[in-house]
């Protein structure tokens, strides 16, 4: 350990020896405001190559609204000036370096946009969500998408690598703006095989308008990918290597030439076999029994990804694209678990050791049509038709063989299991947008028509001849449709100091369950929602601004919630889905509070509350010692949260970030007669703080906490973490060599989890791999002149629970 640090640190300082470069002339000015008079501070300064358009170096105005860029050469170069309520303004730099004092004008209305990159704040409040600029985070050439996530406000990422969206797991993931195959089985897995470079920008939609689905209970999170599309061709290739997660790879590209053009993405990543050590305790009551295990889990596979749009202008009105995507995902597992059981007298009643490996393969796939159709009179009138269709698939083979036996009276005959799931969805949708000087309007409709199911099988060895025979109770195929029709209408109104925005959408749901194996058994079920959303904006002044929304959103379980499978790859602890789960309906009111006078501040505070929620619920069964976890609708969920996030530049080459959340969480409810009440507060503190040596040249360390979470039977522990990361640009800023280490002095990190019932009392611990170091180089090529015209429409599909947490 002592060797691979000094080696980092030993890079780390080569890379700031290569920092240094030789200066030549500095370009130098003061910001006025124009009416009266007085200097601006904290205005974007961007430094732009007049030939190429090429955007150099970027800065901020001191209090005094002076800026200093140094080291420009010989060439003829163009400063850019934008701060938000003023006018952007460019200046030519030629040989008179000193501008002096340049004088910014108040913007007519505040601009919704700023159209330089470096002239955005990192976060942007708007009418209906919160947006983190990926691009403007210097560590996202160091960090995959899961870390950067980390940074959002109001998400949070716990040390199982589970996303959570103001404390919760009921929100919906969408990848620009659609529902994706890419996420749709554990979207942890694929943002830790994606680097952050691929990203724009992450969304955070708290109150989501009409035009989305009304799943989602705490929000959507918007995964926005970078598009570089101009004419030409354009890409960059990035490979990398982490000693936790294995060796990776990563290609996004763009061609345009004339009225086509084309956009995509692939990657690769390898997860190298690693070992890590779990255990549980189980102590009954009635009757008196204690249960404990120990289990190692060897783990490896991979993971393979892509997406694509092909693009056809037909002409200034008519634009047809059509998209890809595509991932497939290997998980093996192998197995050593070691169980005993004592009686009250602590006298044995029974030991055994289970070795198994389990083979887990995960595919999905997107493609969709899409035709836009503008109109003469106003180019963002708009009607657009999209077409999708996503099949996916995940089968689970899992072959367990008892050794070392001690089990009197109890017969245990090794096992095989098998399950193949999966859905196939398609969707029609139909939007149209009319803009007006103040108003504008949407309206649109939706269907989608999914068809999912699981056909599973438990296979028995058999004591006479060894051959492995179909247990009938645990065998089943489920057929589960479901078809969601839903129409919706939005207004919203821009005035001087207002924004409002409020809608309606009434969805129609269509449930047939069958169970083919066991006949007459059948789940035949429909229902109405009617889901209001409304949102205002108030600006204050030209750097700060107030929201308010409410909304109403709808939680509909997805199919590992209803798959009736019954994993018994651990026998003592089997875990079942419930296809009897019915859908909730959660309210949500939030007020927000955004300053970016000085660096940028976002207060808010939430309330949300939901009835009949779906709660992944644990009972223990005396009459075989076996614990069950499955899904319930049980009991009231309410939280009140706080969330704070802020980007202060300390200095113009210090800058610091906090992310922070404060939730008091009440949950109650009923399951097996038994009243749970359980409450508390949980949060997380996750800070950034980075520091610039010159133009190419980046260091940060980031610091977080994460509290325990509150569960309807338990809770869970906390857990403090932090990293350091180092980013160099390199060949005229064409490629990036980083280093990245997580926790250096931690190779484990255990998680506790505890839950009880009315007959027992669990505690469950898990040593997940802590330390990690990894470095990737990045490498930009190609040239691009125009921009890659994309539908402004699309289907996103965001109606179902995303990820199985």
């Amino acid at each position: 350990m002592k060797k691979t640090l000094l080696l980092m640190l030993a890079v780390i300082a080569g890379l700031h020896v290569m920092a240094q470069s030789p200066q030549t002339k500095n370009v130098t000015g003061t910001v006025i405001d124009s009416v009266k008079n007085q200097p601006l501070g904290f205005v974007t300064v961007t430094l732009v190559d007049a030939a190429t358009n090429a955007q150099l170096k970027s800065t901020l105005t001191n209090d005094n609204g002076s800026f200093e860029i140094k080291g420009t050469g010989d060439k003829t170069y163009k400063i850019i000036l934008a701060f938000i309520g003023y006018k952007n303004k460019t200046v030519t730099v030629g040989d008179k370096t000193d501008l002096g004092k340049i004088l910014l004008s108040m913007a007519g209305k505040q601009l919704n946009e700023v159209s330089i990159n470096e002239a955005k704040p990192i976060i942007k409040q708007e009418v209906d969500r919160i947006g983190y600029d990926v691009q403007a985070d210097p560590e996202n050439k160091a960090m995959t998408v899961l870390d950067m996530l980390r940074k959002v406000p109001m998400i949070s990422v716990d040390a199982s690598d589970n996303i959570k969206l103001k404390g919760s797991g009921d929100y919906k993931i969408l990848i620009n703006g659609k529902e994706s195959s890419l996420i749709a089985k554990n979207p942890s897995d694929v943002f830790k095989a994606m680097p952050a470079s691929n990203i724009q920008k992450i969304e955070v939609i708290t109150t989501p308008p009409a035009k989305y689905d009304a799943e989602g209970l705490a929000g959507i999170i918007n995964i926005i990918t970078k598009k570089n599309a101009d004419n030409g061709y354009n890409g960059n290739i990035s490979v990398r290597y982490n000693n936790v997660w294995g060796p990776g790879t990563n290609l996004n590209f763009t061609v345009k030439e004339g009225k086509i053009g084309f956009g995509g993405y692939v990657g690769y990543n390898r997860q190298n076999k690693n070992a890590t050590t779990q255990g549980n305790t189980n102590d009954v009551l009635v009757p008196t029994l204690n249960q404990t295990q120990a289990l190692t889990n060897t783990r490896d596979g991979d993971n393979v990804y892509g997406s694509g749009e092909l693009s056809y202008e037909i002409d200034t009105l008519n634009l047809l694209t059509a998209s890809f995507s595509h991932y497939n995902g290997t998980n093996n597992n192998s197995n050593d678990l070691f169980s005993t059981e004592y009686n009250g007298s602590n006298a044995l009643i029974q030991s055994y050791h289970l070795g198994s490996n389990n083979a887990s393969v995960y595919s999905g796939y997107d493609f969709g049509l899409n035709y836009q159709l503008g109109f003469k009179h106003n180019k963002d009138q708009l009607l657009t038709l999209s077409y999708k269709y996503s099949p996916s698939s995940n089968s689970q083979d899992n072959d367990a063989i008892y050794s070392q036996v001690f089990s009197p009276g109890i017969s245990l005959n090794n096992f095989k299991q098998h399950d193949k799931s999966g859905s196939k969805d398609q969707t029609f949708q139909l939007d149209y947008v009319q803009p007006f000087k103040v108003w504008s309007i949407e309206a649109g409709a939706k269907a989608i028509l999914r068809n999912s199911y699981s056909d599973f099988e438990n296979l028995q060895q058999s004591t006479a001849n060894s051959e492995y025979v179909i247990d009938p109770k645990q065998t089943n195929n489920l057929d589960y449709r479901q078809d969601v029709y839903g129409v919706y209408n939005s207004y919203q109104a821009k005035l001087t100091n207002w924004v409002f925005k409020g809608g309606l959408r009434i969805e129609h749901t269509v449930i047939d369950a069958n169970f083919v194996s066991s006949a007459g058994t059948t789940l035949d079920r429909s229902y109405n929602n009617l889901v209001p959303s409304v949102s205002m904006q108030r600006t204050l002044t030209k750097t700060s601004s107030l929201t308010l929304g409410f909304t109403q959103r709808i939680n509909r379980p997805g199919i590992w919630q209803l798959n009736p499978y019954i994993d018994k790859s651990n026998p003592k602890y089997v875990n079942v889905g419930n296809p009897d789960l019915q859908p909730v309906n959660n309210h949500s009111i939030e007020l927000s509070y955004s300053n970016f006078a000085h660096g940028n501040i976002t207060i808010a505070t939430n309330y949300a509350f939901a009835n009949n929620t779906i709660q992944n619920v644990t009972n223990f069964n005396p009459a075989d010692s076996v614990t069950t976890s499955t899904y319930q609708n049980v009991g009231t969920n309410k939280r009140l949260g706080f969330d704070l996030n802020g980007n202060y530049p300390i200095t113009k080459k210090l800058n610091i970030n906090i992310n922070a959340e404060l939730v008091h969480v009440w949950l109650s409810g009923v399951y097996n007669g038994q009243f749970y009440d359980n409450r508390g507060n949980q949060g997380h503190v996750f800070t950034y703080t980075s520091y610039k040596f010159g133009d190419t040249f980046n260091m940060g360390m980031n610091i977080g906490y994460d509290s325990r979470y509150v569960l309807l039977q338990g809770v869970d522990n906390d857990w403090f973490g932090y990293s350091v990361s180092a980013t160099k640009d390199i060949l005229k800023k064409k490629a990036t060599i980083s280093i990245y280490v997580n926790n250096p002095f931690e190779k484990y990190k255990r998680l506790d989890f505890f839950s009880s019932g009315p007959n027992f009392v669990q505690s469950n611990y898990n040593n997940i791999l802590s330390r990690a170091i990894a470095i990737s180089f990045q490498y930009k090529f190609g040239k691009l002149d125009s921009q890659l015209k994309k539908n402004q429409r699309g289907i996103n599909n965001d109606d179902v629970s995303s990820g199985g947490h």
